[in-house]
């Protein structure tokens, strides 16, 4: 029989339990609820509220019921404005994580002028954080990657990362600055959910034949997750729903690992895990 090992943390994180919580509380009350932008990057969740009644906008102009959710990625400053405008009810559910990150970009667009933020520059954390930085002042670069630094980066620059970011690239980010002489003032961004996510997800992935990453895959964090699995364990496999695993993957592996996006929640884990304890 296969062992099934679940990754010491895994699953739905504070920021994300918070931001259900006050979505399905608003849903409760009285009047018409919308999203701007998808709560949280999760497919199956999202059909959830859209079940409860609360339909996704993608734009404040859209606003056409009694109360609108902040998204758990929060927004930027010129939509958050425009919202307001709108006088419907706000509920911001941005989680506090992404609120501190947003600040530490302001912070360091009014004291030092230049600012990386390393992350995934289509996301839309990354696109509030930047225009943060950029109202404060700020000159703003958004990368992914050490290859993506601009070569005409100043001597003087502040470094602000996205929660889910993969440690691991932050800190090629900054091993490339400081190989350029440059020393950058840096804010550690990445939430501690993150941080231990992905340290036990790398750690299950070195010991087991297979691993299993449950997460909507449009989702940066179980994305990070599963690029990490790879790295360790060949036979990683991302999914959104059991309906993707086949059997037959897992044939000769005597142990299988689970882990899951800080963006899922435990009743997505554990009908996967029974299935593969079933084979």
């Amino acid at each position: 029989m296969m062992e099934v090992i679940r990754a010491a943390a895994a699953g739905a994180c504070y920021g994300v339990q918070r931001a259900l919580d006050m979505a399905f509380t608003a849903a409760g009350d009285a009047g018409t609820v919308e999203s701007l932008g998808p709560l949280i990057h999760n497919p199956q969740v999202v059909g959830e509220l859209a079940d409860k009644g609360i339909r996704v906008i993608d734009d404040p102009g859209d606003a056409a019921g009694d109360t609108v959710i902040i998204r758990s990625h929060g927004v930027g400053p010129a939509d958050r404005r425009a919202l307001a405008s709108t006088g419907v009810g706000i509920v911001d559910a941005t989680c506090p994580h992404v609120l501190r990150a947003q600040k530490a970009a302001v912070k360091l667009a009014e004291e030092i002028g230049t600012v990386i933020v390393v992350g995934d520059p289509e996301h839309p954390e990354v696109d509030a954080i930047r225009e943060y930085a950029e109202e404060a002042g700020g000159s703003v670069r958004v990368v992914d990657s050490p290859e993506a630094i601009p070569d005409d980066i100043p001597r003087r620059v502040g470094v602000v990362v996205q929660t889910t970011q993969n440690r691991v690239v932050f800190e090629q980010v900054l091993a490339a600055l400081e190989a350029r002489g440059i020393e950058p003032t840096v804010k550690d961004t990445i939430c501690s959910a993150t941080a231990k996510r992905q340290s036990a997800a790398r750690d299950l992935a070195a010991h087991v034949d297979a691993m299993v990453v449950i997460g909507g895959h449009n989702s940066s964090n179980t994305t990070r997750l599963y690029e990490i699995c790879k790295a360790m364990c060949p036979k990683t496999y991302h999914i959104e729903t059991i309906g993707e695993l086949d059997a037959s993957c897992f044939a000769g592996c005597a142990t299988v690992g689970i882990t899951a996006g800080a963006s899922t929640p435990e009743a997505q884990i554990v009908p996967v895990q029974e299935y593969l304890e079933r084979l």
